[in-house]
């Protein structure tokens, strides 16, 4: 039975002189790992070989987690040209196809998270245009990582602490009743899935300490846009830790992102 969707190529490897298996993100399935007969082929039903950040309508028919899909038709829109032209863009967007492809599972459907992915790839991609900024770049990256979490099921808590549950606001403008401004001192636990403050740090010993300014902005990434490249390079470094937790490893992109 063939099934339609819309879907984000994730992975691509070459299966044979001819074919391909690729890692598909698509819209209402889910993750789907496939074979693309014939994809090399100078006129095959796929436009062309597929291509990581390939998107567009597919036809494919499904099959069980221990065997491949068969892709018999992707009907490619025009690619994400400006990606491959800024090494650190395109780092970034590879790492977010790392998460997504480690975090989720096949055949389980995340409408909204292809949504956003789709958004982030567009968003990195009218970045570059002008006279890019790396911190532009990683603003979306961390965006899209915070927004991945929420929708595996994982979103850490970044408004409050986990062990008292004190909550802040770190700009004084935003204060209001029960509310307390950040501490000087604030950690994040990835046990705790959550902020810290310092009158609870104690009792969590894979704590990390960030600044005020990062607790500001996590806790309304809204301010994201707005804070400076150290500022996102400690959030960012924040995530890898927390994402190395969840996987027990390192991703494999991630050392891209922090040399850079």
């Amino acid at each position: 039975m063939l099934s339609k969707d819309t879907a984000i190529c994730i992975r691509a490897v070459d299966f044979s002189e001819t074919s391909q298996i690729v890692t598909l993100f698509a819209r209402d399935t889910g993750k789907i790992s496939a074979i693309a007969k014939g994809s090399k082929r100078a006129k095959s039903a796929f436009d062309g070989p597929i291509e990581v950040f390939a998107h567009g309508r597919i036809v494919f028919s499904a099959s069980n987690k221990e065997k491949l899909a068969t892709l018999t038709e992707f009907q490619q829109q025009p690619a994400f040209a400006l990606l491959t032209g800024n090494l650190f863009a395109l780092n970034c967007c590879l790492f977010a196809t790392e998460l997504i492809n480690s975090l989720t599972q096949d055949y389980d459907p995340h409408p909204q998270l292809f949504d956003s992915f789709l958004k982030f790839l567009g968003g990195v991609q009218d970045s570059l245009v002008g006279r890019p900024e790396k911190k532009n770049t990683l603003a979306l990256l961390i965006y899209f990582q915070l927004t991945l979490l929420k929708e595996i099921g994982l979103q850490p808590v970044l408004d409050s602490c986990a062990n008292c549950k004190t909550r802040w606001h770190g700009h004084p403008g935003r204060v209001s009743t029960g509310w307390k401004p950040v501490p000087h001192e604030v950690f994040f636990s990835s046990s705790a899935n959550s902020l810290i403050c310092r009158d609870c740090e104690a009792a969590f010993p894979d704590r990390i300490k960030i600044s005020p300014d990062s607790a500001d902005a996590l806790s309304n990434i809204q301010l994201l846009g707005e804070k400076n490249k150290n500022t996102l390079n400690e959030i960012e470094k924040i995530l890898i830790a927390h994402f190395t937790e969840l996987l027990h490893r390192p991703p494999k992109m991630a050392k891209h992102i922090l040399q850079t």
